[in-house]
């Protein structure tokens, strides 16, 4: 998608609201994917550099890094302030969501492979997840459980190390109707 259509569903993911610090992120994110595709060098050097003071300066607003090198899919959420770290080689599916003082990453430095995370994973504060593994769809990261192991579509991962179990269907009907309350 271009770089306006994305900034545009960023805009309404983040329910127009300025203030929310992950749609600022998202709009350094974007920008820095978009100068990659700028030709000639000489026009996007001067892009680059706008980007890093962009990167650095959401990095030191908001407590959230998020380099334009990972790959993520479409309306990504980062739920809270702060304390958020994404490696450069993860993969972010389409409709995650991230919460405060999740690192997804890298197990051990100079070692490659970082988590591949598929559509609809919603990952508690405080969560680890590291080294190359792949976290299906459907799938919840419990608070501060540290995920070192795949995860299949529809489980739950809780505890350090996370232990992986499978998701309720019918728990996940009783949480969507108690939410669909709620709002009402």
């Amino acid at each position: 998608m271009p770089l306006f259509e994305n900034l545009r569903e960023d805009w309404e993911t983040y329910d127009r609201d300025p203030w929310r610090q992950g749609l600022w992120v998202m709009v350094a994110y974007r920008f820095g994917r978009w100068r990659y595709g700028v030709r000639p060098r000489l026009v996007r050097a001067p892009l680059s550099f706008l980007y890093r003071l962009l990167k650095v300066g959401t990095q030191i607003l908001t407590g959230i890094d998020l380099p334009c090198e990972t790959r993520i899919g479409r309306r990504l959420v980062i739920e809270h302030f702060g304390d958020i770290i994404v490696s450069g080689d993860a993969v972010l599916g389409d409709d995650v969501v991230l919460r405060n003082g999740v690192t997804i990453g890298l197990r051990r430095t100079g070692t490659r492979g970082a988590p591949r995370l598929g559509n609809r994973v919603d990952v508690g504060a405080g969560a680890k997840l590291l080294g190359p593994i792949t976290i299906g769809d459907d799938v919840a990261i419990g608070a501060n459980a540290v995920v070192l192991t795949d995860v299949p579509s529809s489980s739950i991962a809780v505890g350090v190390p996370a232990r992986i179990r499978p998701r309720v269907a019918k728990a996940r009907a009783q949480v969507h109707s108690i939410a669909e309350a709620a709002s009402a």
